[in-house]
């Protein structure tokens, strides 16, 4: 019997209509799910997962688990958690330990109550599973072959692992597949983020000025979405190729601290910890916005904002005042965590599609191929990036030229 630990389980047919909802714009992941059906290729295979549990990700458990995987679940924010979808994979049979607005202990205990069934492959996102396993119960860890990495933060945190020699096992780079940045860290997050910020705010972003910290691929699509609706974009970087890349994109760049009086609507997407600081957010217009596209509520100096504020009170749902001591407020979004997912429904379904394949074919690689792995970062296979880029086109009833015996004889050939 499976195990878990949600808000209600009254709440799952709501669930069970969401996961419905995005199933049917996911041909992808239905394709790999009638096949996994046939083929069962994770039969018996224990599969831990620290994911943003909605709708989306909910599917890739069903998917996953209609292959034969024995799955264990849990949340990777606090407010990305959506009961009813928690509620629905509990009644599906899946062991899921994750619940709405959490505390940080609750959090805790929940990853680690993931990880008990001593899982062999862990699907991770943002590096809280991997962080458990090296850390608090390396003693969970001996049964896992490997795992895969789904965000550029959790990334960050292997890499510099790997440096370190402290890797115990390999994880491979899903967020580095061409399948998965180019789309959803550029596309879906450009969405999600402008959907999230507009639902919440009711402002229009026409006419604004927006500052957007950072010009990776998350940035860049978020940038790319505010020009689109209208705003006149600041950049701020650290890298000059990339903000060389932002300007000759058309965006203004300077640094944040030349930005934070011009700003109406400021996003961080950096992967870094004080992205915003105090002496960024005093320099701030009344009423100015803030939110966060990173994983983790760091990109913004919360702490700071909490103990120098002279005081603050909750202006709409999701939206948090902070009035400071030269009598301007700063409005803060979703507590300072993953605005798209914690004060919203995340990233399109179809571009899920393409992320969450990635996933799954990663894990198939880690099942297929563990033995001969050493423990470092591993990139996603061309091939699997290939396979899924076919099929995606497919499915969108497009097709695509290929190449003449001639062509490949020229391509191939250094004589002219």
């Amino acid at each position: 019997m499976n195990k878990y630990e949600v808000k209600d389980m009254a709440l799952a047919p709501s669930g069970h209509r969401k996961i419905e909802w995005v199933k049917a714009n996911m041909p992808l992941l239905s394709a790999l799910e009638k096949e996994f059906e046939v083929t069962k290729p994770f039969e018996g295979i224990k599969i831990s997962l620290s994911i943003h549990m909605e709708a989306k990700t909910a599917y890739l458990c069903k998917v996953l688990a209609a292959g034969g995987a024995i799955l264990s679940a849990t949340g990777s924010n606090v407010l990305s958690t959506q009961d009813d979808v928690a509620a629905a994979l509990a009644d599906d049979g899946i062991s899921i330990f994750a619940i709405h607005g959490a505390d940080q202990e609750t959090y805790n205990r929940h990853i680690e109550m993931c990880l008990e069934q001593k899982s062999n492959i862990i699907i991770d996102d943002g590096g809280d599973l991997v962080s458990m396993l090296h850390n608090e119960r390396p003693d969970l860890a001996e049964e896992v072959w490997g795992g895969c990495e789904e965000t550029t933060t959790g990334i960050i945190r292997l890499r510099a692992m790997e440096k370190e020699g402290a890797l115990k096992f390999p994880m491979v780079a899903v967020n580095d597949a061409d399948c998965k940045h180019l789309f959803d860290n550029r596309y879906g997050t450009g969405q999600s983020v402008w959907d999230s910020i507009m639902r919440n705010t009711n402002l229009i972003v026409a006419g604004k000025t927006v500052v957007v910290a950072g010009y990776g691929w998350c940035s860049r699509g978020i940038a790319m979405r505010a020009a689109s609706l209208g705003a006149q974009v600041i950049v701020t970087e650290i890298d000059p190729i990339k903000a060389m890349e932002a300007k000759m994109d058309g965006h203004s760049v300077m640094t944040m601290g030349q930005a934070a009086p011009l700003g109406d609507i400021f996003v961080t997407a950096t992967g870094c910890a004080g992205t915003i600081r105090m002496e960024h957010m005093e320099k701030m217009k009344n009423m100015a916005i803030l939110a966060n596209a990173g994983h983790f509520n760091v990109e913004i100096d919360m702490q700071a904002l909490e103990e120098q504020a002279v005081s603050k009170k909750e202006m709409r749902n999701n939206i948090m005042g902070y009035t400071l001591k030269n009598g301007n407020t700063v409005n803060v979004l979703a507590e300072g965590r993953l605005v798209n997912i914690a004060a919203a429904d995340g990233h399109p379904a179809e571009i899920m599609d393409l992320s969450f394949a990635v996933q799954a074919m990663s894990a198939m690689y880690i099942k297929d191929n563990y033995k001969n792995l050493e423990n470092r970062v591993i990139d996603v296979s061309a091939e699997i990036d290939d396979v899924i880029a076919r099929r995606k086109l497919a499915a969108w009833g497009i097709e695509i030229d290929t190449l003449t015996e001639e062509q490949e004889k020229y391509l191939n050939s250094w004589k002219l």
